[in-house]
Parts: C-alpha cells; structure tokens; sequence
C-alpha cells in the first residue's frame, strides 16, 4: 500500500522550514521536497539584521542551517528532488518528482519567488560583491558610500528612498523617461538630493576588480555608454514566482503568484500557498516563517474534518 502523508511541503525556504517545524511537533506524518538545498533566497545574503532575536545579525546560510536543524529536532524529513509535476484538485494530492511520486492529505506550497536578473554575463559572480536584490537586507554595507538603483517600479524606488538614508549618492537606472512608480514616490524622489534619476539608461556590464567598482551605463535612445563610479548595484525589476511545475490547476495573479490570503488558502482545498509564492504585500523572511505557521494550522484543521 502506497504511503500516504499528511502533509507534503514543497520548498526549504523559511516558509517552508517553520511550516516543517509546525508540522513536526504536532506530530503529523510529513516530508518536505526541497530541489537544491535549506534557506531559497536568504542564503545568498551575508547578514541578515531585519530577523528578531539575533542582536548581532546572522549570517543567511547560517540561518537556514538553523532553521533545518530545528526541525529535524521534532522529525521533520527532508527529500531533495526537483517537483517535475503535481496532481492536487483531487481528495488525494499527488506530488511527481524524476525518480518517485508522493501522495499527501495537504500539501503547502513555498518554493519562493527568484529576483529577476539583469542578464550579464558576470552577474553570479558579483552577487555579494556588490550586486544585490535586496536593499533592506544589504543596504547597511554602504553606509556614505555610491550605489546604483535598477528599477522603475515602486520597489525599485521604495529601494532608492531607503538607500538615500544610508548612502551618500544613488543613482536610479530606468529603461524609460519616467517611472512606472505610484506617484507618491516619483515626488518624494524628486524631493530627495542625494538620488539623482537616470532615465532612458540600462546598465551594459558591471566591472570589478575583485568587488564591483563600475556599472556601464548605456543610453537606450543613443546607444552611447559611460563609465559611473559605484560600490554596489542594486536590482530592482522585479521576481518571478517559482511556480512552473504546477500547471494550471491553483489559480494564480497576472504575474504567477498564487492567489491565498493571510489564512494561506488556494482555491484548491488542502492546498495552501506559504511565503514569497503568494500574493501578499510584504516579501520578508518574518513573513515567510509566520505563512509556515498559519498554513500547518489550516492543513491540522482540514485534516480532522476530512476523512482520508
């Protein structure tokens, strides 16, 4: 007879750690499938200092090792394939990765969003030395020093305004004349001294020697390049939702997020969505780990009043 989970989290991010540790510890029958190691996102930030209990910050690698270790405390399993397909309309939730299926009671989505990248050629490598996709979490590092701002959107310009506070000089990269930003922050950036906007530019490439030390801006009308002296780029156009191999069955935003409230419900019942994947307003590690909570609460809940 084929095992049968209660609940099957896929993705080892915080969201999907806590909702591991939530599940462990009341004792329910889980496994969590993670495609390439513990922590999504924050293991690509040095320090993180926006996380309560940690006065001196933590490392992110450290951090997710942290989180995994605490779960596995309570007998949380981990499996690391990557989820090729799911079947999750029906009562019995079925989870297909290269070598196994796996069927499941509930199933908890948290396989994250990835920043999108700029496309240069040397980009991975500078991530840390200079390049980022989080200014909340990297921006202390250039305190009264030069950063650049990629970006037209209101993140990319709520990044700006929060590094001004910090840097000396930000300058904000757009690709057209003027920002797609609300209102409310294009005038509160024209406002600020310090951020000067560079409309109609694109960064062409990024040099370093070793840690990032130039971005290339090129002009999208003229095609003329310069040469702007910087300590460290920030990206700002947006995430993608790692969500493709879900197919079309969990009905997701126009931009792939799926669509579930602060209770973390799909429209598909015993389905629920944890972390950065589903529409909400703040993408920040504490908010991940509470998604991870609140959707083991709301799994235990539909698990007592179905029968299986």
């Amino acid at each position: 007879m084929e095992h049968l989970y209660d609940i099957i989290i896929v993705g080892g991010g915080p969201a999907g750690y806590t909702a591991a540790l939530y599940a462990s510890r009341a004792g329910l029958d889980m496994l969590l499938i993670e495609r390439m190691g513990a922590g999504g996102q924050m293991t690509q930030t040095g320090d993180i200092d926006n996380y309560p209990g940690f006065d001196n910050g933590i490392d992110g690698f450290e951090l997710a090792m942290r989180m995994q270790k605490g779960a596995e405390r309570f007998g949380a399993k981990t499996v690391y394939a990557e989820v090729e397909s799911t079947e999750l309309s029906g009562r019995i939730k079925i989870i297909n990765t290269k070598n196994a299926v796996y069927k499941a009671k509930t199933v908890v989505i948290a396989t994250g969003a990835s920043p999108k990248p700029l496309g240069l050629a040397n980009e991975k490598e500078l991530v840390g030395r200079g390049l980022h996709y989080c200014a909340h979490c990297d921006g202390r590092f250039y305190k009264d020093k030069t950063v650049v701002v990629v970006g037209g959107g209101n993140s990319a310009a709520e990044d700006a305004l929060y590094l001004s506070r910090i840097a000396k000089t930000v300058y904000l990269v757009h690709r057209r004349n003027e920002l797609r930003a609300a209102r409310l922050y294009s005038e509160a950036i024209a406002r600020t001294e310090n951020i000067i906007f560079l409309p109609e530019s694109e960064i062409a490439e990024l040099k370093a020697e070793p840690k990032l030390s130039q971005a290339i801006i090129r002009s999208v009308a003229s095609g003329e390049t310069k040469a702007l002296e910087c300590d460290g780029v920030f990206v700002a156009i947006g995430r993608s939702p790692i969500t493709d191999f879900l197919g079309s069955e969990l009905e997701t935003d126009k931009n792939g997020y799926i669509i579930a409230d602060e209770s973390t419900k799909t429209n598909l019942d015993g389905v629920f969505a944890a972390g950065d994947v589903r529409t909400k307003e703040l993408r920040q590690i504490v908010t991940a780990v509470a998604d991870g909570a609140v959707a083991v609460h709301f799994a235990e809940i539909y698990i007592d009043e179905n029968e299986f």
